[in-house]
């Protein structure tokens, strides 16, 4: 599985994750399926609303930020693919929280902010079973 995602939208994440430093901040991925490819067509960031003493270490947003993503990916003829967040001064690589709160079939993009710099990113999926994530292959077009 390969996950695809244009140059100009990997920046816009850069941009907004290098913005929410030193807290994690994160968005949601709408986009569609090519067989096993999924195709990342838009980023939409959404505000942490994670404890504020916590949102160094910690994002989350609300359901009500869910359903209108779902509905805006509805009107574009898009889906909602997956889900990306920051990790401020740690690697790209998902934590037991993230495990924790994540779901199956969908794509995750963690992006590893070190110093205020967008470092590393990388592009992860749960396994049916939610014991681990798996990496996926990111294409940056």
């Amino acid at each position: 599985m390969t996950v695809k995602i244009s140059t100009v939208l990997q920046k816009k994440i850069f941009v907004e994750m290098e913005k929410t430093f030193p807290n994690e901040g994160g968005g949601f991925l709408l986009g569609s399926k090519a067989g096993d490819d999924t195709i990342i067509e838009d980023v939409i960031e959404i505000e942490n609303v994670f404890e504020t003493e916590e949102q160094y270490h910690r994002y989350a947003m609300t359901p009500q930020n869910w359903a209108k993503m779902e509905d805006e990916a509805d009107e574009r003829g898009l889906m909602l693919v997956g889900y990306y967040h920051s990790h401020p001064n740690h690697p790209a690589i998902p934590s037991t929280f993230d495990r924790d709160h994540a779901l199956p079939n969908f794509v995750y993009i963690i992006t590893s902010v070190m110093d205020g710099k967008a470092a590393d990113q990388r592009a992860w999926l749960l396994a049916q079973d939610r014991s681990q994530f798996a990496p996926l292959a990111l294409v940056v077009e």
